[in-house]
C-alpha cells in the first residue's frame, strides 16, 4: 500500500493544514510522462514510508492543472512543502534520497515563530510599498 496520498483540488482544504495546524505536507508535482518525476518516486515513496508521522501527497499535474498552476509550477518534479499553512520550500528537480533526508530533518528543525515572523513583516512591508 503507498504511504502517499493523492492530493487534488477537491481534497487540499482537508489533506494540507491552515495557520492552526501544526502538522506540515510534503508535495511532490509530477507527471506519468516525466523520466526525472518517475526516477524520483521510489525515493518520494522511501521517505513517506520512513517518515510516517508527515504527510506526503502527490499532484498529478496533468489532472490537476488548477492546484499545478496555484503553486506557479513551471517545471516537474517539483517538490514543495507546506508548514502550518507557510510554504516553506519549493524547488524542481529530482532530488537524490540523502539531499532529500535532510532537506525533510531541517524542514522538522525549523523555527516556525520565525518563520511566521518573517511573513508578517514581509506582508507588512509589501503593503507599505
Amino acid at each position: 500500500m503507498s504511504s502517499t496520498v493523492e492530493l487534488t483540488k477537491e481534497n487540499f482544504d482537508d489533506i494540507v493544514p491552515g495557520p492552526e495546524g501544526k502538522d506540515f505536507v510534503f508535495i511532490d508535482f509530477w507527471a506519468g510522462w516525466c523520466g526525472p518525476c518517475r526516477q524520483f518516486a521510489p525515493v518520494y515513496e522511501k521517505a513517506a514510508e520512513r517518515h510516517s508521522d508527515l504527510v506526503f501527497a502527490k499532484v498529478d499535474t496533468e489532472a490537476q492543472q488548477e492546484l499545478a498552476a496555484a503553486f506557479d509550477i513551471q517545471s516537474i518534479p517539483t517538490l514543495a512543502i507546506i508548514r502550518e499553512g507557510v510554504l516553506i520550500f519549493s524547488q524542481p528537480g529530482a532530488l537524490p534520497e540523502a539531499t532529500f533526508e535532510d532537506l525533510i530533518g531541517q524542514a522538522r528543525n525549523l523555527d516556525m515563530a520565525e518563520v511566521k515572523r518573517k511573513v508578517a513583516e514581509d506582508q507588512a512591508a509589501g503593503g507599505q510599498a
